[in-house]
């Protein structure tokens, strides 16, 4: 019978992204066990119902014992506590690797504590859902995506190869990154994203001429433009907070481009106006 590429995986935080992962594992036949940790009991239960995970346990240190690759699906806040508290417990040689959206600060605190033999590899599928918990978890999420590494001077070859091979078994075409430009990068196309439709539901829901709630008459282009402000706040807290630098400078921009919006709104100016709306369908049209 032919040994599985992971022998034995352990998933910190089986939602969306770790469940997933654990799936397209599964569904390609390269993992044999599946252990799922926690802090939520009911959580982890439904992932063993739904054979996400074969095990469950909320200790942290039990679950990442012998694991020959420790996968952090956690808010990014977490992701240094938990990656160290869980690396002093990995065997020798065991990988870790994560899918946080956010890289730089992130590392700063994660490689300096790492004890030796535990190899680190930062990563960061690009795929995801507004949904959240083990239930939202499905085998294809990968499939046809991307999948960003990000390793530096201190990764480990042979460990990056194997988390390449992990996610190109579970769809993903995998690219390497530097650091720096990953979070650059995901703040113009993620996360700022994300701040707008969380910030256009706010704006929406507070406009108080009248006494009724004018979200209720939302149709198709609102629901679908502000779907991922359903995504879960804690983590896009995270994000914004761990981002902050380059966030800030894609939320500066974007609001340049929105007062020009706004002021040819103002003048009337039809022709700009037109060039606007034509400036960004195009680019627009061109990335489908």
């Amino acid at each position: 019978m032919k040994q599985p590429l992971i022998p034995k995986l352990a998933i910190v935080g089986v939602g969306l992204i770790g469940g997933s992962l654990a799936l397209a594992l599964k569904a390609a036949g390269e993992v044999g066990e599946v252990v799922g940790i926690g802090r939520g009991k009911a959580n982890l239960e439904t992932a063993l119902s739904l054979g996400v995970v074969d095990r469950i346990t909320t200790d942290l240190a039990v679950g990442v014992a012998d694991a020959d690759l420790v996968f952090l699906a956690t808010p990014v806040q977490t992701l240094p506590a938990v990656a160290i508290a869980a690396a002093h417990h990995m065997k020798p040689g065991a990988i870790l690797t994560d899918g946080g959206s956010v890289k730089g600060s992130v590392l700063a605190k994660i490689e300096p504590a790492l004890p030796e033999g535990i190899h680190f590899v930062p990563g960061h599928p690009i795929a995801g859902t507004e949904k959240s918990g083990a239930e939202a978890a499905f085998d294809t999420l990968y499939q046809d995506r991307r999948c960003i590494l990000t390793p530096t001077e201190k990764t480990d070859a042979k460990a990056l190869e194997l988390v390449r091979q992990v996610w190109q078994i579970a769809g993903s075409e995998v690219v390497l990154m530097e650091v720096e430009k990953h979070d650059r990068v995901l703040a113009a196309i993620s996360h700022l994203p994300h701040m707008v439709a969380y910030s256009l539901v706010n704006a929406v829901g507070s406009y108080d001429r009248y006494e009724e709630n004018i979200l209720e008459y939302s149709a198709g282009g609102f629901r679908d433009f502000t779907r991922i402000a359903s995504s879960d706040p804690t983590m896009w807290r995270d994000i914004a907070l761990a981002n902050r630098d380059a966030l800030l400078e894609m939320v500066g921009l974007f609001e340049r481009f929105l007062g020009e919006l706004k002021e040819d709104i103002r003048l009337g100016d039809g022709e700009r106006l037109y060039e606007f709306f034509l400036r960004s369908k195009q680019s627009r049209d061109a990335i489908l």
